[in-house]
């Protein structure tokens, strides 16, 4: 059941009786609960297959593997990131314990939350290439999984979930850095538990103000609300933060978006004073929930770091443990400076960088291992074996379409879903541009957190497409257009009422409307939508099985792995 239209109220000119103010600001996810696990589980098996097999494949140091692997394994051994000797990528391949330590810390340009993430598969299976892809392609299948949720949540509709988790199981990017120990699928991840936490937190916190204010336990300001899954939404984003500095912008942008949600939600309900109850009420908290929270998951982050003496920049450690955390805060200081001068001034040329406004066309994809194995692919003269980090085109481009319909809707119809969308890209997109600017080097996998949202993008368009199924209840997980519309607040979007129905008080805002007998032609819409959706999906799981030999490492005749190379600047 998509829920992403609203069948118009027949014009019979009889008063229709409004649902209660629960089911007006918050109704219930319609489907079947067992099928609304199992199919999302189904497909969260079918993108661990994917993730897993043949994971320990190529069995050597591929691309950034270089940094991160060792200095997850180092903070297994040290608390902190070691110098290594010069070789050591060839001894850990040869050896997975061998010693490949030399004097002193080293300087680290991230965090270290994202290394122990893959510390975590190292101490399990060992320095090999299996242990330290590991927990990247557990975090990969468990995105697919967590997204296949959301999209549910948001969209009213199981189908539209699974269809959402099967997109990001097949993207190219997706794939290739859930198989690799880089730090930007653990971004990605974080991200999406966050925001998944969020959306989850509106609908819940939406269904308590409404039962309060129906049992008259409110006030000019409206009800109390604490907001529960916010503390787990500042985890999320704070462990976001500490793999690398760029979940700081999603802290921002969702923390901006949950207040105006707030808001929303307190003038839908009918709440006097609305903007001064949001932020008397639910704003300082938000700031507690989302920010303190958030920095005091990432210094946590950082016990190696504080509690073993060594690390760089560290200086003399405090003889008493309980009082380290405090007398290296200075030092920890200083070292962030360092840190943030590092990236102020990487500048470096790299042949595969590509900038922000490069990454949406895939213009520029970063080769992470290519080899010309001799004799390896029967009779063919010549042999490749890549694995190329790009992105599913047909996905990527019909994204980028789908995004600006979505950018329209929201200026139109000021759907929810389609801001919170729009604000999960651009905060991950366009903060990369003053970078750019500035020249500093920056590559394609930098954008593997949008994705989630550019899949989100696609199936709420998608639903648009669908309308809704017959005889079905349109709820508060939808903006839709219609002839005669009641505006609400801009947070909360434009939702077409009978001029019938009465306002629940001042400031009510309408977003769940019981549905009539369904227009002429809406059976065919659905067909019609639904084939077109089908359709898109076979396309993209096409193209990601046409692209799978050179995202996975396969030895193929060099002229098949050309023929995948479109276009000049993928090389």
């Amino acid at each position: 059941m998509a829920m992403t239209d609203l069948v118009h109220a027949p014009a019979t000119g009889s008063r229709r009786r409004p649902p209660p103010l629960r089911e007006w600001l918050a109704p219930a996810i319609p489907g079947n609960p067992l099928l609304s696990w199992l199919g999302p589980l189904l497909v969260t098996l079918f993108a661990g297959y994917l993730r897993f097999d043949g994971l320990g494949s190529p069995k050597q140091v591929v691309f950034d593997e270089t940094y991160y692997a060792k200095d997850a394994l180092a903070l297994l051994e040290f608390g902190w990131e070691h110098n290594t000797v010069k070789n050591a990528d060839k001894l850990l391949i040869a050896d997975p314990d061998a010693n490949i330590w030399t004097d002193g810390p080293s300087f680290v340009a991230h965090p270290p939350f994202g290394k122990w993430m893959i510390a975590l598969g190292e101490w399990m299976f060992g320095a090999t290439p299996f242990g330290w892809r590991f927990v990247p392609a557990l975090a990969g299948t468990l995105s697919v999984l967590i997204l296949c949720r959301v999209a549910r949540r948001m969209t009213g509709s199981t189908m539209l979930g699974c269809a959402a988790g099967l997109l990001l199981a097949v993207d190219g990017l997706a794939f290739v850095t859930s198989r690799a120990a880089l730090l930007d699928i653990f971004v990605m991840f974080w991200v999406l538990a966050g925001f998944a936490c969020l959306v989850n937190d509106r609908d819940r916190s939406r269904r308590i103000l409404a039962e309060k204010i129906e049992r008259g336990d409110t006030s000019l300001y409206g009800p109390f609300l604490a907001h529960g899954w916010r503390w787990g939404a500042g985890i999320c984003l704070g462990l976001a933060c500490a793999t690398k500095w760029t979940g700081i912008f999603y802290v921002a942008a969702f923390g901006l978006m949950v207040v105006l949600w707030d808001y929303g939600a307190r003038r839908a309900a009918g709440v006097r004073a609305p903007f001064t109850g949001t932020m008397l009420l639910e704003a300082a908290p938000a700031f507690v929930q989302m920010v303190v929270v958030g920095l005091l998951t990432y210094l946590a982050t950082w016990w190696g770091w504080i509690f073993r003496p060594g690390a760089w920049n560290r200086g003399q450690a405090s003889d008493h443990v309980l009082w380290r955390p405090f007398e290296a805060m200075p030092d920890l200081w200083r070292h962030h400076k360092q840190i943030l001068d590092f990236h102020t001034g990487l500048d470096d040329k790299h042949p595969y960088q590509s900038w922000p406004w490069d990454w949406p066309v895939l213009r520029r994809p970063v080769a992470f291992f290519y080899t010309e194995p001799k004799g390896a692919c029967g009779g063919a003269a010549r042999c490749s074996r890549e694995i190329l980090g790009i992105g599913t085109p047909a996905l990527w481009w019909g994204a980028l379409a789908a995004l600006i319909a979505v950018a329209f809707i929201w200026v139109m119809l000021r759907d929810w879903r389609a801001g919170a969308i729009l604000v999960g890209f651009l905060a991950g997109w366009l903060t990369w541009f003053p970078s750019a600017f500035s020249e500093r080097t920056m590559f394609l996998f930098y954008a593997t957190p949008l994705i989630p949202f550019m899949v989100l993008a696609v199936v709420l368009v998608l639903g648009y497409l669908m309308g809704p199924a017959p005889a079905s209840f349109a709820g508060a997980h939808a903006a839709r257009p219609g002839k005669s519309a009641h505006y609400d607040d801009a947070s909360e979007g434009v939702s077409p009422l009978p001029s019938t129905l009465p306002d629940y008080g001042e400031g009510g805002a309408h977003t769940a409307v019981p549905a009539g007998p369904s227009l002429p032609g809406a059976g065919l819409r659905r067909l019609v939508g639904a084939a077109a959706a089908g359709a898109f999906l076979l396309v993209v799981l096409a193209n990601f099985a046409y692209f799978h030999p050179i995202l996975s490492a396969q030895t193929i005749p060099y002229d098949d792995w050309h023929e995948r190379i479109w276009f000049g600047s993928w090389v």
